[in-house]
């Protein structure tokens, strides 16, 4: 017996959901109508309020201070250089230098374009059409060029957690931006102000620190991994996870192919090109630690006070990074020598305390624990200038984040045979033999200065000694 495929026409209506029946009721219609228009006014006047009243009593932050009237605008960091003008380091809250729009390359615009707004240049503030998704996806993803500007520069005002009153009160300071400054303003204050690492804000900062050049000379294939940060910088750090950030830049390539700012040739070609990063150590600010912190806190803090950390100051010293990287090298060389017994009969430490290896490998101790006292062997070097004082090296101690206490400028110690260098070099010089007499008797200062004479006890007292012997 055959079964039929479909019901007959009448049985159709019974196949209506209660809701859709309502429908063909004219009263009921009329009641539903009215209750649906009644709740969108009632929404719509929530919202207005919300939006209206999320900045009363001053919640919002001004933007004056990014106008170009402000006293504080972009923080930038103060730079220290080498007596050659290579950066050795920089002093600041976060590490920027900020970058007029005009002097980045096209295609670094477009990479943050095309993978953080692709719309930035057509809406204002808000991209409603990303509004939907964003409300499915609980408000992430949704954050326009502009707001994330606004969250980043008013962080303080503006906090990150993921509730309707910070995406609203984003989203007005958003709006602001957009009425007060054009486009490509905007774009200059996010590109300089994003985060794209550890203490690292802004696209010229974050180019020097992995590609060691300026953003002006970055490739495609190297603007689109500095692109690729902002949604993560942890995890995809070039340096830290070289793997996750090659593919998130491959995905950034994508993008701007099928936005159309680069050919499916060229993104073929960028994709396979290899990421290189950065060896240099002035990158890091991790050369003459000692000496930098020497002259900030004696001379540049004093002197400038907060300025030092905001107004972007170049500050040249005499130090030459090539003689500072050779004596770090000397001291570390002839201490771990010394520890490893080179220089006694046995053939071992006979020192007090650890060796270096031993208390790294023991686990280290907090620097507030530990003063100006360590429990392995330190040293200090300073290498100058006689001619006119310049300092050219300068070594504190041998592992600065462990100790910073500066043996170099802070440790008071008595000379002792320190000084026969300068004496003996005096000697040669006035070319005295070696086999010269000296006389070696005690000393007897005058009875105001001590009551008893000086003598070494270290070996017998003679009437002379040869120069050699002293």
């Amino acid at each position: 017996m055959a079964v039929p495929t479909s019901l007959p026409a009448s049985a159709a209506p019974f196949r209506l959901s209660f809701l859709w029946r309502w429908w063909y009721d004219p009263v009921r219609r009329k009641h539903v109508l009215t209750g649906s228009a009644l709740a969108c006014l009632f929404g719509a006047g929530l919202g207005y309020g919300a939006w209206t009243r999320v900045c009363a009593a001053e919640r919002c932050p001004s933007i004056a201070r990014l106008g170009p009237d402000s006293k504080r605008g972009q923080l930038q960091t103060s730079k220290v250089y080498a007596a050659d003008g290579r950066l050795i380091t920089e002093l600041g809250i976060e590490r920027r230098t900020v970058l007029p729009l005009a002097e980045m390359p096209v295609y670094l615009r477009q990479a943050f374009i095309a993978t953080e707004d692709k719309r930035f240049y057509s809406h204002h503030g808000i991209d409603f059409v990303r509004f939907p998704g964003a409300v499915l996806n609980r408000f992430r993803g949704f954050s326009t060029i502009t707001q994330q500007l606004a969250r980043n520069v008013f962080s303080d005002q503006i906090s990150r957690e993921r509730s309707l009153a910070r995406k609203l009160k984003e989203a007005r300071v958003a709006v602001e931006l957009e009425r007060t400054f054009p486009k490509d303003t905007i774009l200059q204050l996010y590109l300089n102000q994003i985060s794209l690492g550890p203490n690292v804000a802004g696209v010229e900062a974050a180019s020097q620190v992995f590609f060691g050049k300026s953003a002006r000379d970055v490739n495609v294939a190297e603007a689109a991994t500095l692109a690729a940060l902002p949604k993560a910088p942890g995890n995809y750090n070039p340096r830290t996870h070289p793997d996750r950030a090659v593919a998130r830049r491959n995905v950034v390539l994508t993008l701007m192919r099928n936005q159309g700012y680069i050919t499916p040739e060229d993104a073929e070609y960028w994709r396979a090109y290899p990421l290189i990063l950065t060896s240099r150590r002035t990158s890091y600010g991790d050369v003459a630690p000692y000496f930098v912190e020497w002259l900030r806190a004696s001379f540049l803090e004093p002197r400038f006070g907060r300025d030092l950390y905001e107004k972007g100051y170049r500050i040249y010293t005499t130090l030459d990074l090539d003689m500072q990287e050779a004596a770090e090298r000397a001291m570390q060389s002839q201490l771990d020598e010394i520890e490893a017994g080179a220089y006694s009969a046995n053939n071992k430490f006979e020192g007090q305390g650890h060796t270096y290896r031993e208390y790294v490998e023991a686990g280290r101790t907090s620097p507030d624990q530990q003063g100006p006292f360590s429990p392995y062997l330190q040293g200090a070097l300073v290498a100058i200038d006689t001619r006119n004082g310049n300092i050219l090296a300068l070594v504190g101690g041998r592992d600065f984040v462990d100790s910073k206490w500066n043996r170099a400028t802070q440790s008071i110690r008595p000379p002792g045979s320190t000084f026969k260098p300068f004496v003996y070099s005096a000697a040669v010089r006035a070319n005295w033999p070696v086999d010269t007499l000296l006389d070696d008797s005690p000393l007897n200062p005058p009875a105001r200065c001590a009551a008893t004479a000086s003598r070494p006890r270290s070996r017998p007292i003679r009437r002379f000694t040869s120069a050699r012997r002293a």
